[in-house]
């Protein structure tokens, strides 16, 4: 039987660990995060698009693993598909074979926003072209016709309310938050 001593000296010990266990994890987190940012900064710089956007993107689509690979032949931070891939390398002058350029976090980031301010474009008479841009960078153009009808062809609100997917729905909205978020933080304020 333990003594009132070694109790307490046990439940230090485990609470010690526990806050070393959320330290480390959180700093994985932030590392994790970060790991990206340069690609992100350089795609967002180049294609005219907020750097808390792409960053939005990529951490919905990939969790910022540049090897990600999704079920329908995405690829990479921002799950690029072969004939957007195969779109942005004419327009870059990238000759570089599809699975190779969209597993480099640059190509990917440079594709995938290159990509993302085309559909920004695309509804520039909406009330708020974001929503109508990542719905269709997830579901596809058709889709999204389908869905902006009536009030919701200009009202974002009422479109997203519309959005047929559950899942696009989530992700229209989890990417506007997150968007929200790292406008916050990101990129960073440089320091005097």
């Amino acid at each position: 039987m333990l003594d009132r001593t070694q109790r307490r000296r046990i439940l230090v010990f485990l609470l010690l660990l526990l806050i070393g266990s959320v330290l480390f994890w959180e700093r994985q987190r932030h590392w994790k995060e970060s790991s990206q940012d340069p690609y992100i900064l350089s795609a967002a710089a180049r294609y005219g698009l907020h750097p808390a956007l792409v960053k939005a993107v990529v951490w919905r689509e990939s969790g910022f693993d540049p090897y990600a690979q999704g079920t329908r032949g995405e690829l990479g931070l921002m799950q690029i598909m072969p004939a957007t891939a195969s779109d942005w390398a004419k327009e870059a002058k990238d000759g570089a074979s599809f699975r190779r350029a969209m597993l480099d976090p640059a190509r990917n980031t440079r594709a995938g926003a290159w990509y993302l301010r085309k559909l920004y474009r695309r509804y520039l008479a909406t009330d708020n072209p974001l929503p109508y841009a990542l719905a269709d960078y997830n579901a596809g153009r058709g889709n999204v016709l389908k869905w902006a009808k009536g009030d919701a062809a200009t009202n974002s609100a009422v479109f997203v309310r519309q959005i047929g997917f559950p899942s696009t729905r989530d992700y229209v909205i989890s990417v506007m938050e997150r968007y929200q978020h790292y406008s916050q933080v990101f990129p960073p304020k440089k320091s005097i």
